[in-house]
């Protein structure tokens, strides 16, 4: 026999010795944390068990304290809260619950370990499953950066009746009081090892899989299992076998997108036979309300059957130690509702201290109760339906806003004021938007703050009490012609790190945007509104320049001679400006004085900048009357892009808007020189660096279509055509055109490297001869690849490989970093590579191509290699001193063992030799030196492996020595 490890391995009936005092017989449980102290990090940590009363009450009684592990710190013994609680369906919830001070903020894992789970679950083993420990974890996050942090309270028991054929929905009632996000995963339930703080998954499957498999409540196939991430509602479509069944899932905290700690909930599900229908709950609608709003919400339930029903609630709202200050209240039908149906009321009066970022979840739970007269209790048995719905309570709208424009050092400013805001929260902030341009929208009460698909952009944040704000000129550079819209937006803070600092309590959130206000600045200066390249050359090329006249002067002002005078820059955003026209104008009606072409550049290789200033007659000389907003023209580069393909870059620094608009691509036909064919309309939204990629298909087919295949062999040349517009009806044309440069490009490859197929030498574990690494120090992987003549998708590889890169990783949760570089024989496919001086075989490999071009591919395959682990144990050895089998050591070779917990125990019970050594050499003695009789004796070895796989699962193993002497 040549096993994967190699143990021998007995079941002993006393190995009490190694476990706790008293048996347990658990059905669920989890562990959940909350700050309790406003000075230090002093935490009110609580498991609540729930244990079966049918199967095993002495042994659920007697657990009296359990044992804590906080990381590695433990165990820790805390005793039951009394009086025990007994929920129903032969269950009894305790709890147990002591305040731990964290030395430091950090993440810790907070665990518990309890010796048996109950028996005849079904879908996780090995049987029999009283012989399984109970193991949870709850992971708590301590960062000073995020503020406050509590794990979230699980409100909903997790014991509930399920019957064959129907279906079963569980909702944790998971409530997190700091308002972060929550979400859901499934995991496997875990068992532990007694004394140590971390555990190791059961065998599982989930309980849609245990046979006979039957149809779903509606007599599809096949049945289903899971958990909404979102909701956490739990549902099972539909049991077919009665009995016990485990299940486990996480409850994560997330806050402002990152992680910060998780519960696990493992819970058990009794599916019975019942000739009886479940009841049903109607669905209830999530509510979006505004803070101050009162909901009252109808909330009904009925059975086919004509039970009688029980409708519970539950949820953060009624607990006045979760939401401050006024719960929520659940208010049932007065009279009661005949037989078959139940309902009442959701009432809840919102404040403004409800506003949080995340929802309230309000969970409802409807149970059937035949009572006395049913027919034939033994087959009755209570079922349920539960309904979750979530209120989002959002902060009210600042009212009144409106804005002018003042008159400061710079000459450009708004005042901005509005009403005092309605909810006055500590922390609270009132955040100003600005965007160029106006827009009818209007929120949806779902979604407070602003779309980011609106272009507003942040311009200032004043605390909430405050009524006014002043934007002037900043780096973002308020422009005249430009039409601005202002939105104001409140923000409530995020869970404090103090108990008592403003804002501890309340969850994030925001409130409705305001109304919009829009205005411009008085514009008295011409402003310009074209920069257009009429043609590329670096000696020849031209610039048409054009500005509109000055608007709302006084009449003085117009009165006598005024001057344009032009200046101009290289660079998109160049400032070093040579005066370049001077035009004297009486602002005659249908003069040709805002128009000037500027010849002679180099446009070939520079964008240009242009600035105008005006001069008006006064006492007779000219005085400038203010300065204007530079403009530059279009610049078109060439940016990287995939295999067949060139992808078109283009800027313009100028003081309207290009976004929101529909930009022209223009390629010059390869059979009509000169003549630009426009290939596409390109929708752009911002940021002001435009881009798109040309696959040589034509898709304006407006002027014909003149598509084509690129290639690395040609040339091709482009121009844009900008489009834009200040969004002010005053000035005119309403819609502003300029083309760039012309640019003549070339694609750098047509065809991109494919990802090699990797494959690894593998070990059958089954086959190696005990003493097969005896005498081997190093080791070695053998790798092979072929690389592929198509993609997955059928496109052609490019056959011109220059290289090939290997990468490594030691462990499989680590990013491959780059081992070697190898060049490929003269006549691929397949190529290998020996990675040698290994001190084991675990590890894993992914491979790339470089091509002619430098171009890497996508990373090959993963493919990863894991030891085969060797360790035998005899069940004879005879400390006798003849100098045979005097010490009890493994068999053979031991291979890739990393640590070993060696204990040998007397056959009451007492441990009576203990080492970590890794040849465990014990002669027969105890750790004082005293021999021991001969006799039988039984141990217990913790053996961990060099693997593949962080953490190495350890091996336990539990057998019996025979010391002769």
């Amino acid at each position: 026999m040549r096993p994967l490890l190699r143990f021998i391995f007995f079941s002993l009936s006393f190995l009490l010795l190694v476990s706790q005092a008293q048996a347990t017989h658990v059905r669920a449980g989890e562990i959940t944390a909350r700050r309790i102290s406003t000075t230090s990090l002093t935490y009110e940590i609580t498991f609540t068990g729930y244990f079966d009363l049918q199967n095993g009450r002495p042994a659920a009684d007697a657990q009296v304290d359990v044992q804590f592990f906080v990381g590695s710190t433990g165990p820790i013994v805390v005793p039951r809260l009394l009086p025990i609680a007994e929920i129903g369906n032969n269950t009894s919830r305790n709890e147990y619950t002591f305040t731990y001070t964290f030395p430091a903020p950090g993440r810790f894992d907070i665990s518990v370990n309890l010796d048996k789970r109950n028996n005849n679950v079904l879908n996780i083993g090995p049987p029999p499953t009283q012989e399984l420990s109970f193991y949870i974890k709850s992971t708590l996050v301590i960062n000073a950066s995020l503020g406050q942090n509590r794990t979230p309270v699980l409100l909903n028991a997790p014991i509930d009746l399920a019957a064959v054929g129907q279906r079963y929905i569980h909702n944790p009632g998971a409530f997190d009081a700091d308002g972060d996000s929550l979400a859901y995963r499934l995991v496997i339930p875990q068992q532990g090892i007694a004394g140590r703080p971390n555990g190791s998954n059961v065998q599982y499957a989930d309980p849609n899989q245990v046979q006979p498999a039957g149809p779903t409540e509606n007599g599809t196939f096949p049945p289903t299992f899971g958990i909404d991430a979102l909701t956490g509602d739990l549902t099972w479509d539909a049991p077919s076998v009665p009995g016990f069944y485990n299940v486990a899932f996480v409850v994560e905290e997330w806050r402002n997108g990152i992680k910060i700690g998780e519960i696990v909930r493992d819970m058990q599900i009794i599916v019975v036979e019942a000739r009886n229908d479940r009841p049903r709950l109607d669905s209830i609608p999530d509510l979006c309300v505004e803070a101050g709003s009162l909901i009252q919400q109808a909330i009904r339930a009925t059975d086919k059957n004509g039970d009688r029903l029980i409708l519970t609630t539950s949820g953060g709202v009624y607990r006045a130690d979760l939401i401050d200050p006024q719960v929520a209240i659940f208010q049932p039908n007065q009279p009661p509702n005949p037989l078959g149906e139940a309902g009442g009321v959701f009432r809840w009066q919102t404040s403004c201290d409800h506003i949080r970022l995340e929802p309230y979840d309000v969970l409802f739970k409807v149970e059937d109760n035949a009572g006395p007269n049913f027919p034939n209790p033994n087959l009755f048995r209570k079922l349920v339906d539960i309904k979750s719905f979530r209120i989002q309570v959002y902060g009210p709208k600042p009212q009144n806003l409106t804005a002018e424009p003042i008159a400061d050092a710079a000459g450009r400013a708004f005042r901005l004021t509005w009403d005092p805001y309605q909810c006055q929260i500590p922390g609270a902030q009132i955040v100003i938007y600005r965007k160029e341009g106006c827009s009818d929208f209007e929120a949806n009460a779902c979604q407070p703050g602003l779309p980011v698909s609106l272009g507003y952009q942040e311009v200032g944040r004043v605390a909430v009490g405050a009524i006014s704000y002043v934007d002037n000129n900043d780096d973002q550079g308020l422009r005249r012609g430009v039409l601005y819209s202002y939105r104001l937006v409140v923000e409530f803070p995020r869970p404090g790190s103090n108990i008592n600092e403003p804002g501890y309590l309340n969850g994030g959130g925001s409130s409705l945007p305001s109304s919009e206000f829009c205005l411009d600045l008085p514009l008295l200066i011409p402003v310009i509104t074209n920069v257009t390249v009429d043609s590329t050359g670096t000696t020849n090329g031209q610039i048409t320049i054009k500005w509109t006249r000055p608007i709302g002067l006084s009449p003085d002002a117009l009165n006598g001679p005024s001057q344009y005078r032009l200046f101009r820059a290289v660079g998109l955003t160049g400032t070093d400006y040579t005066q370049i026209a001077t035009i004297n104008t009486q602002l005659v009606p249908g003069a040709a004085d805002t128009l000037f072409v500027d010849r002679n550049l180099n446009t070939t290789q520079n964008a240009y900048r242009y600035r105008l200033e005006y001069y008006f007659t006064e006492n007779n000389a000219l005085v400038k009357l203010d300065d204007g907003e530079p403009a530059s023209s279009v610049r078109l580069e060439q940016g990287n892009a995939e295999s067949r393909q060139i992808r078109l870059q283009w800027t313009a620094n100028v003081p309207w808007m290009n976004t929101n608009q529909r930009h022209k691509v223009y390629r010059e036909d390869p059979a009509n020189p000169g003549v630009f064919n426009q290939i596409a309309e390109v929708p752009v939204q911002g940021p002001e660096t435009f881009s798109y990629i040309d696959d040589g298909t034509d898709r304006f087919a407006a002027d014909g279509d003149i598509s084509l295949q690129l290639s690395a062999d040609s040339t091709y040349c482009y121009k844009v055509e900008t489009v834009g517009t200040y969004g002010n009806n005053r000035i005119r044309p309403a819609i502003l055109l300029n083309l760039s440069q012309i640019i003549c490009v070339t694609p750098l490859d047509t065809i991109r490297p494919c990802p090699p197929v990797l494959s690894l030498d593998t070990l059958d574990c089954a086959t190696l001869e005990p003493d097969a690494y005896c005498d081997q120090t190093t080791f070695t992987n053998n790798l092979s690849w072929i690389y592929p003549a198509q993609n997955a998708q059928n496109e052609e590889c490019d056959p011109n490989i220059v290289q090939y890169n290997i990468y490594y990783a030691r462990f499989a949760d680590e990013q491959p970093a780059l081992l070697t570089s190898v060049v490929p024989p003269p006549t691929p496919p397949s190529t290998t590579f020996a990675h040698t001086g290994l001190t084991s075989f675990a590890g894993c490999y992914v491979v790339t191509a470089v091509n002619r071009f430098g171009n890497e591919s996508a990373p090959s395959n993963l493919v990863c290699k894991d030891n085969c682990p060797q360790f035998a144990l005899p069940n004879v050895f005879t400390p006798n001193g003849d100098g045979r089998n005097d010490v009890f050591q493994p068999l053979n070779c031991p291979a890739f063992v990393e640590s070993v917990e060696f204990r040998v125990f007397n056959r009451w019970g007492v441990k009576v030799f203990e080492t970590t050594d890794l040849g465990i050499n014990w002669n027969g003695k105890t750790n004082g030196g005293q021999d021991l009789a001969a006799g039988q004796y039984y141990y217990e070895a913790i053996v961990t492996f060099t693997s593949v796989n962080r953490p190495s699962e350890p091996l336990v193993l539990k057998g019996w020595i025979q010391l002769l002497r």
